[in-house]
């Protein structure tokens, strides 16, 4: 039996809707409006992006050469016009637009809501530096607010587990896209600040298109990062991806997995920075104790400790000398001050008045003052003489003159 089927590849049925699409002069030289999504440029030069209105979405590729007479940055949520020709990309199986020149009509209205919350919440405060808190170095518990589901959260704990396996994490599943997202994200921060058992928050989602993380860009979300007691990492879509929320974070990761690599120290390195420090504290305190060693041995080989009994005897030899010279030059002093003491002494007997008394002398007194002229007494007076061993009470009968 033959089989009458007519049979085509996959590649073949691509190539002949793309020669039917490049035969509409329509759709070779074509303007299109619409709000970009999705926007990646990539390392090659070549932008990819998604055009977007009310009721449908158009994949479009702007190859470097075209892109390199752009007038403006293209980013998500930018109103354009567009202009280029639709085919088919064989390979992927879709139709796209492959744009020559691209002019900016305005910016979309989730991208004005941005910029406008980001003005005024700056305006605020919100984003100074000095109100950010730091990010702990050792935690032993990290909160992670996020879908209990999505890609992020398997790349977080992942992380964690090969950095620092003995930190533990603790998740609180949330909405990250959709009506209810914002609100359940709060409701997730609010948790961990009520109940105090984690030392960081991380927050945040993969990537998306500025639709997908609009959560992270209400202002109850960042109102509740920003008033978080404790320190949150924000960690929402890719590298390229900005959210209100990364300016209003303690910290903002490019990734989730890059989030819990700067959440946790990597166990690995440090290990290997502390055998490095212990190796090098080793090392230190050898070569100090060797130098002390030989420092030691140097004054073990001075003669105060070789020669130590024969210098003691020495100086004991020194010492009864100087305290032999001490006792001569102190006897000598004691001589010299004795004969001068006794020499004084002589004086000082010579010049007292009571040693004329022993030879036969006295002292005449008139009311207590001495007598020594007839003139100071008169007949009758009553006088006293002192003596040797005492005084006589006398009575003047008569007084004459030598002369």
């Amino acid at each position: 039996m033959t089989d009458s089927r007519r049979i085509a590849t996959v590649t073949q049925i691509n190539n002949y809707i793309k020669a039917i699409l490049d035969k509409v002069p329509v759709l070779q030289n074509v303007w299109i409006k619409g709000e970009i999504s999705n926007f990646k440029l990539h390392s090659s030069g070549h932008i990819y992006l998604t055009l977007k209105d009310e009721g449908a979405v158009l994949k479009a590729v702007m190859f470097k050469s075209a892109a390199a007479s752009l007038k403006f940055k293209p980013a998500d949520g930018m109103k354009i016009l567009a202009r280029g020709r639709i085919s088919v990309y064989e390979a992927g199986g879709q139709y796209q637009m492959y744009i020559e020149e691209m002019e900016a009509e305005g910016t979309g209205d989730l991208y004005a809501k941005f910029e406008e919350l980001k003005k005024r919440l700056s305006d605020e405060g919100l984003f100074d530096e000095k109100r950010k808190k730091p990010i702990p170095t050792f935690p032993a518990k990290i909160g992670i607010v996020t879908s209990p589901t999505g890609a992020a959260i398997r790349d977080m704990v992942n992380v964690l587990r090969r950095r620092c396996p003995m930190v533990s994490a603790v998740i609180y599943p949330c909405l990250v896209q959709g009506e209810n997202a914002s609100r359940s994200i709060v409701e997730g921060i609010e948790y961990f600040n009520s109940h105090k058992n984690v030392d960081v928050i991380i927050v945040g989602r993969g990537g998306g298109s500025i639709e997908d993380l609009w959560a992270f860009n209400e202002e109850i979300t960042a109102r509740a990062v920003a008033a978080s007691l404790i320190p949150v990492i924000s960690a929402v879509g890719h590298e390229i991806d900005f959210t209100i929320c990364d300016f209003v974070a303690d910290l903002r990761a490019p990734t989730p997995s890059a989030a819990a690599e700067l959440a946790v120290p990597d166990i690995i390195e440090l290990k290997r920075a502390i055998d490095s420090y212990s190796n090098r504290l080793s090392i230190s305190l050898k070569s100090k104790l060797d130098s002390q060693y030989r420092q030691l041995e140097l004054l073990s080989k001075r003669s105060v400790f070789t020669r130590f009994n024969k210098i003691l005897e020495e100086r004991e030899q020194t010492i009864d000398f100087m305290f032999d010279r001490f006792l001569n030059a102190y006897k000598n002093k004691a001589e010299v001050a004795e004969k001068l003491f006794s020499a004084l002494c002589g004086k000082l007997s010579a010049l007292n008045p009571l040693s004329i008394f022993e030879r036969g002398y006295c002292t005449a007194l008139k009311d207590g003052k001495a007598i020594n002229c007839i003139n100071q007494v008169e007949t009758g007076d009553k006088i006293i003489l002192r003596v040797t061993d005492g005084e006589l009470d006398c009575d003047v009968i008569n007084r004459r003159s030598l002369e």
